[in-house]
This record gives structure tokens, C-alpha cells and sequence, in this order.
């Protein structure tokens, strides 16, 4: 069956197609919910609102690394492992987008060609659309959508390390934080808040002539590790190296993933965690909603491009122009 918006699909056909673990009908869902049509909006919406609890036994995991790291060949072979070990993997994948078109490249499936044919994975590349974070507005939507058609394992994969990359923290039970050796001052290149939430660092590109230097950064980032004050779920961070090119190290760094969880589960912060991040996703939906509803007003819209061009032009301070268009919404 062909889908086109003359035979757009109901909430109800798009989650019994998500609930069967159909992946054309998956990518469609999270397509829906990217949307910023007002239509699409209340389609998306009475979706989630179905899906919401069906995440109990997943495990999210954010990834993310400096530039060069090698993030989507590390998922390509670690996804691989987990596949091998009887898990259905999903990756969301964030694309940066451009300051001028809004576009990003999408090319996560190009590089992850060998994961993109494995029938028990599904890769969908997103636009970040400026949002802070490395993740996109849309990204705990999609993982929800996710683990409703049946993946056990959700990556999220972050455009990179950044000051406000630690937004990822509200979406993951899991932060992995990849680093080369090697590449500079290792432990003056990464900001104390990076590292401060990652719960694993794993030392990328360990082959070759790059063993030694590779343990001797395990090493350093290990003794770094030991100066911070012990997280609230009680998990000391740990560090490894590995090899995506040999394949190497992914048993490890999912065994460490698998302890995490059943440690967490134990002593109640994995559910304490989760209730935080809804907490979190209540406040970040107020705020999509707000935005949403200001730019689709009609008063807002029909004055909207003129008082745009008075702001560039000068004519009018940025302040100004956001009390009038506000006054404007508030009145309506």
C-alpha cells in the first residue's frame, strides 16, 4: 500500500502498524510526530499518549564523542554485538542542521550501511533544527515509538560534545562518552561536564600502532574520573578502549552497560531516573507547545514579517518587537 496524504493513516493504523514491528510504519510515526502541521500534531499526539508505557525493559543509551572519534562506525560494530547477543537495536541518529536552510545531510545510513540491512535494526537519521542539546525537539518521541514496535536497545547518537550536550542526560539510562588517544591534551580537551555525565568512556581507534597510547589514555582518564565526587546512583564510571575496526572491546563495553542497568534497576534510581525525565519532558512540551501555538497564531502571523524586517532594519529593538508580538498573542 502506498501512503500519501489522500490516504493518510489513523492513530489507530499507525499504532497497530508500530505495535506489529512494522518498520515502514515506524518511520512514518516518527516523521508524523517531527511535523509542525497543526493536523499532524493531533495525530502524533494521541499516538504517544498510547505508547507511553510499553519502555519498561529497554535500556536507551547516548552516544556521543569528539569530532573524528569514529561515533558511527563505533555503533556500526557495538551494534552489531548487541544484535548478536538476541536484541532488537534501534538507532536515532541527529544530523546537525545548516544556520541558513534548516537542511542537514542525513547520512547516518550511508555509514552504517551494514546495520541499516540487519532486520533487527532500525536507523533513522534526524535533523537537530538548532536545538541545543545535540538531540532534536522530537527525539523522546521517537524513542517511545521505538520501544512500542518491540526494540530492546536505543541508541541516540549526538551531533558531538558541546557545552549544553549534557540535555542528553534527560533522555538515556546510559551515557557513553567516546575520546581518542593521542589527540592532544586529552584531559584538557573535554569539559568537566561532559564527563561528569557520562557513565563510561570508552578510548575509540585501540588497533594498530594506537594500542599503547590507547591505554595509557584509559589510564589517565581513569585517575580524572577518581577526582569527581561520586554520582547519586552510587556507579563509579569506568573506562575502556576498543576497536571498531577489529571489532574489538564491544563484549566489554556491553557487559558494563548490562551491570549498570541491573544495579540501577536494583536500588531504584533507574525508575527514579526515568520519573525525572518525564518531569523533564512535561516542562520541554509546555515550551514546544507555547512556541508552536505563538507561530501559528493568526494575529502573530499576520504581522509577524513586517515587524522581522523592522528588527533588521533597526527600526525596532528586539525587545520591543517580542512585547508587541506577544501582546498581540496573549490578546487574541
Amino acid at each position: 500500500m502506498a501512503y500519501t496524504k489522500k490516504n493518510r493513516l489513523t492513530a489507530e493504523e499507525y499504532l497497530a502498524g508500530i505495535l506489529a514491528g512494522d518498520r515502514v510504519i515506524l518511520a512514518m510515526a516518527i516523521t508524523l510526530v517531527e511535523s509542525q502541521l497543526e493536523e499532524d500534531r493531533t495525530i502524533a499526539e494521541a499516538i504517544i499518549e498510547q505508547v507511553s508505557n510499553r519502555g519498561e525493559k529497554s535500556i536507551r543509551i547516548g552516544v556521543t564523542g569528539v569530532p573524528g572519534v569514529g561515533k558511527s562506525t563505533f555503533i556500526e560494530s557495538f551494534g552489531e554485538y548487541v544484535i548478536s547477543q538476541n536484541k532488537k537495536l534501534s538507532v536515532l541518529a541527529i544530523d546537525p542542521s545548516s544556520t541558513k536552510t534548516g537542511g542537514s545531510i542525513l547520512g547516518d545510513k550511508t555509514r552504517m550501511e551494514n546495520l541499516a540491512k540487519n532486520p533487527n535494526a532500525f536507523i533513522r537519521p534526524s535533523a537537530s533544527r538548532l536545538a541545543l542539546g545535540g538531540v532534536t525537539h522530537k527525539t523522546r518521541e521517537a524513542v517511545l515509538l521505538c520501544e512500542a514496535a518491540g526494540f530492546d536497545v536505543i541508541i541516540i547518537e549526538t551531533v558531538g560534545v558541546g557545552q549544553s550536550e549534557v540535555a542528553v542526560r534527560e533522555l538515556v539510562d546510559f551515557s557513553l562518552l567516546l575520546m581518542l588517544a593521542g589527540a592532544g591534551d586529552e584531559l584538557q580537551g573535554i569539559k568537566k561536564g561532559i564527563m561528569e555525565m557520562a557513565d563510561a568512556i570508552a578510548i575509540t581507534k585501540a588497533d594498530g600502532d594506537n594500542v599503547l597510547m590507547s591505554e595509557q589514555a584509559k589510564k589517565s582518564y581513569q585517575n580524572a574520573l577518581h577526582l569527581f565526587p561520586v554520582a547519586d546512583n552510587g556507579w563509579l564510571p569506568k573506562v575502556t578502549t576498543c576497536s571498531a575496526l577489529k571489532n574489538e572491546g564491544m563484549d566489554e563495553i556491553w557487559n558494563m552497560m548490562l551491570k549498570f542497568a541491573g544495579d540501577m534497576r536494583s536500588n531504584g534510581f533507574w525508575k527514579e531516573n526515568r520519573n525525572v525525565q518525564q518531569l523533564a519532558w512535561m516542562h520541554s512540551a509546555i515550551e514546544q507547545s507555547l512556541r508552536a501555538d505563538f507561530y501559528n497564531d493568526k494575529h502573530v502571523k499576520s504581522v509577524l514579517e513586517t515587524i522581522e524586517n523592522q528588527v533588521q532594519k533597526g527600526t525596532q529593538t528586539a525587545w520591543s518587537a517580542a512585547k508587541q508580538l506577544l501582546s498581540l498573542f496573549y490578546k487574541k
